[in-house]
């Protein structure tokens, strides 16, 4: 007998709500009713994930559901938020048990690990599609925004750049990973993405700007600048780079010059890129320290906010947007370096 959509919302999606005193009605209804605390905002952010756009079509089911959610929980934690819930959306071309078992086990694995509560959300028949909503709170005037940083800001990430987009290019160019010792990790990297919401928690009375690199470091800050009116100076030899980046390197498979534009432009990192004014930092540092025990947290200095000169934009009306080229200027070893930092643009 063929399940129709009520039974697979019961069999893979309805779960008991466990210790949250904020969710006052869940899945069953019309629509979820949920006490905000006073002092607090919500942070919703909703990402959609399409087949053959967003993800290959033979995806592990696993991976594709832990992703899912892990891609909108890293918008959660660029605002400085804590993630409480999530709706998940779902378009099925047909009703396949095992794949919705291990969907189910991936997106779960992830919603547990944060204590994320899932609340609602929808089913139909068509072609693959995944959209999931991500809902935080965050104190009262506390949000990060993509505005605010200031000339003198640091930038810094918070861990190692370009895996997610060498494990792109693994994936669609299957002669890319012919020559690499670490193929699997960069494919790890790209599919099993950690959102950095602990982080985040750390950074509110640090950080004056915040976004998650999605569409590669380069573009990504190219937003805060575009924002903050600034320019941007990196130090080529900061970017951090995984113990697999720089093997592969080392081994000649890759050039630096190729490891830096994957750092850049590469994409699918999220990690967090935020801006500290330089006097905050070694405090934030010590701070880190402190919570360091039970979560790998960290923060790597790549660059610096500079002021804006009237070349670096262009303008649109009343508004002056940065282009990528020249927003950002690259130096290594203090010595100017040209590089085409471009990111991923859907419709380009």
């Amino acid at each position: 007998m063929s399940q129709g959509e009520f039974d697979i919302i019961k069999q893979y999606f309805e779960r008991p709500i466990k210790g949250d005193q904020g969710v006052s009605i869940g899945i069953g209804d019309d629509c979820a009713i949920l006490d905000i605390p006073a002092g607090s905002q919500l942070a919703v952010t909703t990402d959609s994930l399409v087949s053959g756009v967003h993800f290959f079509e033979d995806v592990d089911p696993y991976r594709l559901g832990y992703k899912s959610l892990a891609v909108n929980l890293s918008d959660i934690a660029a605002m400085g938020a804590e993630a409480k819930w999530v709706s998940l959306a779902i378009t099925l071309p047909s009703v396949n048990k095992t794949w919705l078992s291990e969907f189910c086990r991936g997106f779960f694995a992830l919603a547990d690990k944060y204590k994320v509560q899932l609340i609602g959300g929808d089913t139909t028949k068509g072609p693959l599609s995944i959209t999931v909503s991500a809902k935080g709170l965050v104190k009262k005037g506390k949000a990060l925004t993509r505005q605010g940083a200031q000339a003198g800001d640091l930038i810094c990430v918070s861990g190692a750049l370009g895996d997610g987009g060498l494990g792109l290019a693994v994936k669609l160019l299957a002669d890319e990973g012919n020559s690499l010792q670490n193929k699997q990790a960069f494919i790890d990297a790209l599919e099993l993405t950690e959102p950095r919401l602990t982080l985040a928690q750390q950074l509110a009375s640090y950080a004056t700007a915040c976004i998650d690199i999605s569409d590669g470091l380069s573009q990504d800050l190219t937003h805060i600048l575009n924002k903050s009116q600034c320019h941007a100076q990196i130090e080529l030899e900061k970017l951090p780079l995984s113990a697999a980046m720089q093997q592969e390197v080392k081994l000649g498979n890759i050039s630096q010059s190729q490891a830096w534009k994957y750092a850049l432009s590469g994409g699918d990192d999220y990690e967090l890129l935020f801006t500290i004014p330089e006097h905050k930092l070694s405090a934030f540092k010590a701070h880190l320290a402190g919570h360091s025990q039970q979560h790998a947290l960290a923060c790597f200095e790549i660059g610096k906010i500079t002021p804006l000169s009237t070349a670096s934009s262009q303008s649109t009306g009343n508004t002056r947007h940065l282009m990528t080229q020249q927003a950002i200027s690259f130096t290594h070893q203090q010595q100017p370096v040209v590089l085409d930092n471009t990111g991923w643009d859907h419709f380009k």
